[in-house]
């Protein structure tokens, strides 16, 4: 194996690691920013300039405080928990196409640590993966609110996963492929998947809110009910690395679906732009596109939580199962009615 092929992509890996890190961090400094502009109040302003260091020092104050395990607490399994839920959430960005491929004389370097031909599908088995942290956490630290919190989350998963893989099923009749790399591809100039599944995109967007654990779905970290949730027991950096999960997951997702309905690192005219910035500047120009897309949706996340109310969890069931089901089949059957009949004619 050629060696700076493995150093290429370690260097991308490290690369995407750092960024999503980083988003994460700063993802809890722009939820309080944002909740504050919606609700008239100023938000943290004390650490550094508009607070901008209060992500530091949040993570600091992590790092600093007491890590307690509970007596009669699985202490493997409470350990594994926190870890599994990061490793989960970090390793859905292998597929995702950040961009086209740079060209530096004759040595091509595409934006993606892997274009396997199954992405899709190693997207959903990554999103069923990150119950297991929940779960795990959930059940070893033997605390009733904790494992009822975690039984919530997994049946909350499982019934939002069946939605959005039919949704993801009318979507692939359109595509025809599994491959990230080539549903962007397609998606180049205008034709943007948005366009030609609406009603699955929506339906995807609201799974995600599910998948992820954000309001109004936040259902198994619901406070009047289970106190904190699955993380009741946690303090110190396990803690962090549970709520660091969430807001990766949530990135994650906004990179998933701006890549498979709204063109990736496509936009309007980008071929006038890689003609005029050269084959270096114009794959950058498109991955900070393709971010552009993944921070609305990420404000969009926090704009829908500090704007609707929690649901009920019979509320979030029946939604689930009586509402978005059957209009993800109809879904699916209408893309295939309209494909054969444009196949036909």
């Amino acid at each position: 194996m050629d060696i700076t092929f493995v150093i290429e992509k370690f260097i991308l890996v490290a690369i995407i690691f750092g960024i999503s890190l980083v988003i994460a961090m700063y993802s809890t400094y722009a939820e309080r920013k944002v909740a504050a502009f919606l609700q008239d109040r100023l938000g943290p302003d004390r650490a550094g300039p508009a607070g901008m260091f209060q992500p530091l020092a949040d993570g600091l104050k992590m790092f600093m405080k007491e890590e307690i395990i509970p007596t009669h607490a699985n202490k493997w399994l409470f350990m594994v928990g926190p870890g599994l839920a990061m490793l989960t959430a970090c390793i859905g960005t292998a597929v995702i196409p950040w961009g086209s491929q740079i060209t530096i004389g004759s040595k091509v370097i595409p934006l993606q640590v892997t274009d396997i031909n199954v992405g899709v599908l190693y997207i959903f088995g990554v999103v069923s993966l990150s119950v297991y942290g929940v779960m795990i956490g959930g059940w070893a630290s033997n605390n009733k609110y904790s494992l009822l919190s975690a039984i919530r989350a997994a049946s909350q998963n499982i019934s939002y996963e069946v939605a959005m893989g039919l949704a993801i099923i009318a979507l692939l009749l359109v595509t025809n492929t599994l491959s990230l790399k080539e549903i962007v591809e397609q998606q180049h100039g205008w034709h943007w998947n948005v366009l030609y599944q609406p009603l699955g995109f929506i339906l995807f967007i609201v799974c995600a809110f599910a998948e992820t654990n954000r309001a109004p779905f936040d259902l198994p970290e619901c406070e009047t009910e289970l106190i904190g949730g699955y993380h009741t027991e946690y303090s110190s950096m396990k803690l962090g690395f549970y709520l660091f999960a969430e807001y990766i997951n949530m990135f994650v997702s906004s990179a998933v679906m701006s890549t498979l309905y709204f063109g990736g690192y496509n936009y309007p005219g980008m071929d006038w732009v890689a003609s005029v910035a050269g084959p270096v500047l114009a794959p950058l120009i498109g991955t900070a596109v393709l971010f552009a897309k993944i921070f609305a949706f990420i404000f969009f996340f926090m704009w829908v939580r500090w704007t609707i109310p929690r649901f009920r969890y019979d509320q979030l069931m029946h939604l689930g199962w009586k509402v978005l089901m059957p209009l993800a089949i109809a879904n699916v059957i209408i893309t295939g009615i309209v494909i054969a009949i444009v196949e036909k004619f």
